[in-house]
């Protein structure tokens, strides 16, 4: 776990010693808020559920975008530059490599997503909020975040290129996300699969408040899934 953490904590100064880490969070909590309190007027009631439940024009739909665009470069400039081969050298490992890369993108989207509390504070001083809801809809979006980062991990592995890197990795984000409105035009028989490989289902699940281990199994199999193919497709490039 040191080299682990060593790579995350190098990836993670690496985010912010750099603007890009302050652009990207200054504009995810701009538009973020933005979303939040345009739809928070329009439902006039104290709650936090339009922070977290997903739709076409939700702030969750930012994490679609959000994840490929701090993934693309992780693996994907190492190809490019040939320090791919001096990382996965001993001690370390692929798995150290993967896991550290994977960590550092979850703790800047985490970072990210803890300055949006403000919001629900923001609702709790002109109303009743259940707070109840909005631990199980930030534990969603964690598992939501963390399932969109292992995916960009893998497309960054596939590739020299970061924007080839990004688009791939929004392209398979953003169909797991919009197939859950898919089901209105799909045969009634493929409600339930349609359902259940969307991110936004089980998603807007914890918005309501209910942290099902449904849910839970879903995004940690999406997550473990993907992070295993992107450990194998980094293996095959010094095997």
């Amino acid at each position: 776990m040191r080299n682990v953490r060593a790579i995350a904590l190098r990836e993670l100064r690496a985010y912010f010693d750099a603007p890009v880490a302050y652009i990207v969070v200054v504009t995810f909590l701009a538009v973020t808020g933005w979303l939040f309190f345009s739809q928070l007027f329009l439902v006039d009631r104290a709650t936090a559920r339009v922070l977290f439940a997903p739709s076409p024009f939700s702030p969750s739909l930012l994490i679609v975008v959000l994840a490929p665009a701090i993934t693309m470069r992780l693996i994907a400039e190492e190809r490019k530059s040939g320090t791919i081969e001096l990382l996965t050298t001993m001690p370390l490992t692929d798995t150290h490599v993967v896991l550290g890369k994977f960590l550092a993108a979850l703790g800047l989207i985490s970072v990210a997503l803890a300055l949006t509390i403000a919001y629900p504070l923001s609702v709790s001083f002109v109303g009743t909020l259940d707070w109840g809801p909005v631990v199980a809809g930030y534990v969603g979006l964690l598992l939501l975040s963390a399932s969109l980062i292992a995916i960009g991990l893998f497309c960054s592995s596939l590739t020299d290129n970061q924007i080839v890197a990004f688009i791939a990795s929004f392209l398979v984000s953003a169909a797991l996300y919009y197939i859950y409105w898919l089901q209105i035009l799909a045969p009634s028989s493929w409600a339930p699969l349609l359902e259940y490989v969307s991110v936004s289902y089980h998603l807007d699940n914890m918005a309501r408040g209910v942290i099902d281990s449904r849910d839970v199994l879903y995004y940690s199999s999406v997550t473990v899934g993907a992070l295993l193919l992107a450990i194998q497709s980094v293996s095959r490039q010094h095997a």
